[in-house]
C-alpha cells in the first residue's frame, strides 16, 4: 500500500485526539474529522513528522484560537455546508503514515487527502500558528509512534 506524500496545507481525514481526551487517558480520538497538515518534515531516514490542526463546526470561544475556512473552500474540498474552523490552540503530531489516517471505505490510501487549502489561507494559518507557538499558546499532543 502506497501512501501519498504529506504536504503543508493538505486537508486529511484523521482520527484527531483532542488534548482533553489525551488528558483523560484516551489514546484514540472519539471522532474522525478533517485536519490540516501544518508541518510535514522529513527526519532521519524515511520518517516524516507531521503536525495537524483539527477542523471543527464548533465556533471558538476566543477568535484567536481558530481560523474560519471560507465557505467556497469548504465546498471545494468536500466539507459540508456548515461553518468550519481550523483550531490553532491545539495540534496532533505523528509519524506519517500513522494509524489514525482514515481512507474512504473501499478506497485506497490516496483518499485520506480531501484537498488543499488555498495558498493565501495556508499562509495566514501558518503565520497565526507560529505566533501562538512562540507565545506558548498551542498544545501539541504526540500520537503513538
Amino acid at each position: 500500500m502506497t501512501w501519498p506524500a504529506p504536504q503543508v496545507g493538505q486537508i486529511i481525514r484523521y482520527g484527531y485526539l483532542w488534548k482533553r481526551e489525551a488528558d483523560a487517558g484516551l489514546e484514540e480520538g472519539q471522532k474522525d474529522r478533517p485536519a490540516v497538515i501544518v508541518v510535514a518534515q522529513r527526519r532521519d531516514g524515511n520518517d516524516i513528522r507531521v503536525i495537524v490542526a483539527p477542523i471543527t463546526h464548533t465556533p471558538p470561544p476566543d477568535q484567536s484560537d481558530a481560523l474560519e475556512i471560507p465557505h467556497a473552500t469548504c465546498r471545494r474540498v468536500g466539507l459540508d455546508g456548515e461553518r468550519q474552523w481550523v483550531v490553532i490552540s491545539e495540534l496532533n503530531s505523528f509519524l506519517w503514515p500513522g494509524p489514525d489516517l482514515r481512507s474512504l471505505p473501499g478506497q485506497g490510501p490516496a483518499s485520506v487527502i480531501m484537498g488543499l487549502l488555498p495558498a493565501k489561507l495556508s499562509a495566514m494559518l501558518n503565520e497565526r500558528l507560529q505566533a501562538r507557538i512562540v507565545a506558548r499558546r498551542t498544545a501539541i499532543t504526540a500520537r503513538g509512534e
